[in-house]
């Protein structure tokens, strides 16, 4: 087994300017100082670029579970602390903060990512430093499959999960005949890929599949050709500010109507923004208005607690960054120890109640493929919304073996635990 300890790492190799200092956290020999010392996490969430508003609403759902875990004495008697650096939406930028966020603020774990790129980025540095990583909210497939990691835990639902609980009965309630559009980009061509599987098996056809660079804000060509093919579904895997583009121009061409709109996951904070134009089917992993016990208890305590004026209540985004913060820490004093190897361990086999997921179906870990298995839900727009915040009819619901992504485990190849540099921090 290969073993690094943070004290063991600070004594080897040598820094560069590029934020690759080697470790000088504060381990000691004496075992009762070490207990008392805090457990810092690295959140490395996107701040800015692309996905920034959302990434900035995952933040909040973290520091919630920080902030609640301490409130009840920490874990294992010692106070969590976090440490926060902006990736920016930019793998190269996400490579750098995870090394500075490792080596320069001696921190043990890394939370965060929207882009799945960045995320890819992250993984690369933590599986080479053996540092636990939790990618909270990427949905590329590939983050399960080829590229997954010993060290990575993959928290939200993907391309194909969201594909499954939706194509099928798209193709035969709606249409045959269907326009792929997607974002140039891992999430974007996964989902695609997943899509076009799916509707070909249900006999639709797909007949055009466009993808748009990252950052795109004029969709008029777009637009016009669907116009011209005039398909019966239009299926996006469109995210970020780019989402929100799309969505206002649709509407402005009045292209919501017809032809039918069904699209990946749309993230909370993205739907808030352009909260008036609100038309389709989507995917989402979880809603403020679920009645089930314990929701609304949960959106009061995040209000409490979040006050920055941003989006008014939790949604997948800040959900998904609470849940898996949550279920870290719990993770850690389950084993006893914050040593990666036995948190690992604690997360590989992981099963979590519907109660306290709060969603309709009990969640459990893949243990071959690190990535959470979940409900998944349909929404529409809510043509009777309870108050200003109930954007979404939630239509239907699927169990996660229903929609498990089924080429994941045979792609999915993991170093085995000796091979993986082991921290104790």
């Amino acid at each position: 087994m290969t073993l690094i300890t943070r004290r063991r790492f600070a004594t080897t190799g040598a820094a560069s300017a590029a934020g690759l200092a080697t470790f000088s956290g504060p381990w000691r020999l004496n075992r009762a100082y070490a207990q008392a010392k805090p457990i810092r996490i690295g959140l490395t969430c996107d701040a800015t670029g692309i996905y920034g508003t959302s990434g900035l609403d995952e933040l909040r759902g973290i520091r919630m579970a920080i902030a609640e875990c301490n409130a009840k004495g920490g874990v294992l008697g010692r106070r969590i602390e976090a440490v926060t650096a902006d990736t920016e939406t930019n793998p190269d930028r996400g490579a750098h903060v995870a090394r500075y966020l490792i080596n320069t603020k001696d921190c043990s774990l890394l939370i965060g990512a929207i882009h799945s790129g960045v995320a890819q980025a992250i993984t690369a540095v933590a599986a080479s430093r053996g540092v636990v990583y939790l990618n909270t909210n990427s949905s590329a497939a590939s983050q399960a499959q080829v590229d997954c990691s010993r060290v990575k835990f993959v928290w939200d639902a993907n391309g194909t999960n969201f594909a499954k609980a939706a194509v099928m009965n798209a193709v035969q309630s709606i249409g045959r005949r269907w326009v792929l559009l997607a974002n140039d980009s891992a999430w974007g061509r996964s989902a695609q890929s997943a899509t076009r599987t799916l509707v070909q098996s249900a006999g639709g056809i797909v007949v055009e599949a466009i993808l748009v660079p990252e950052s795109t804000r004029d969709f008029t060509a777009t637009l016009r050709k669907i116009r011209d093919i005039a398909p019966d579904v239009v299926a996006t895997a469109v995210g970020g500010d780019d989402i929100q583009a799309l969505r206002q121009q649709v509407v402005a061409q009045k292209l919501d109507g017809k032809p039918a709109w069904v699209g990946s996951q749309q993230d909370w904070p993205d739907i808030w923004n352009v909260r008036t134009n609100v038309f389709g089917a989507f995917g989402t992993t979880w809603y403020h208005k679920l009645k089930l016990p314990g929701v609304a208890e949960f959106v009061r305590r995040w209000q409490a607690f979040n006050t920055d004026g941003g989006v008014p209540v939790p949604g997948n985004v800040s959900y998904n960054g609470y849940m898996a913060t949550r279920e870290l820490l719990a993770a850690i004093e389950r084993a006893g120890s914050a040593n990666n190897i036995a948190i690992i361990k604690q997360l590989e086999n992981l099963k979590v109640p519907a109660q306290d997921r709060m969603q309709h179906f009990d969640a459990y870990m893949n243990p071959l493929t690190h990535h959470m298995q979940q409900t998944i839900y349909l929404a529409r727009k809510n043509l009777r919304p309870a108050d200003d915040t109930d954007l979404f009819e939630i239509i239907s619901w699927c169990q996660p073996a229903a929609v498990a992504d089924p080429a994941a485990e045979a792609l999915c190849r993991m170093v085995p635990y000796d091979q993986v540099p082991v921290v104790d921090s």
